[in-house]
């Protein structure tokens, strides 16, 4: 199964949904993602690039900077479905997330899954197409195979 969604990230501004909870910053990083920095977020999810695209669900989890010799994390997080014919159900993904210019392609894990993504496996492919001064969004292509 093939699924494309679009994460709307609001890094700063009025209700940013990722927020620096704790920092270490060990090492400069305008970023966050400095080594020993914890970052919660809870973006949108939406069906297509665009703000006013219809909402599909939430991304919502953690990331920890891991790495002393690239500006990059490990993030754990669900993407929650609250629209559509997978309202109710989530994805459970885990991997690296490294800072890096628009149009990079990587790649994290898809450890398991809920409601209709129950014993869900796969990979997630995501690539940032859209940055401001205040947001992020990215493009999510979720290959979900099951047991």
């Amino acid at each position: 199964m093939h699924l494309r969604f679009y994460n709307h990230e609001r890094i700063l501004g009025s209700g940013p949904s990722a927020t620096v909870v704790y920092a270490v910053q060990r090492r400069d990083s305008n970023s966050g993602v400095g080594f020993g920095n914890v970052i919660v977020y809870d973006n949108l999810l939406r069906s297509g690039v665009e703000t006013d695209s219809p909402i599909v669900g939430r991304n919502m989890g953690m990331g920890v900077g891991s790495s002393l010799a690239e500006n990059s994390g490990l993030t754990n997080f669900q993407l929650v479905f609250t629209a559509g014919k997978y309202s109710g159900s989530s994805l459970a993904l885990q991997g690296l997330f490294p800072v890096s210019p628009l149009g990079t392609v990587f790649e994290r894990a898809i450890t398991g899954g809920t409601g209709k993504f129950r014993l869900a496996r796969g990979y997630l492919l995501t690539t940032e197409v859209r940055a401001t001064n205040t947001t992020l969004t990215g493009q999510l292509d979720a290959y979900i195979t099951f047991r």
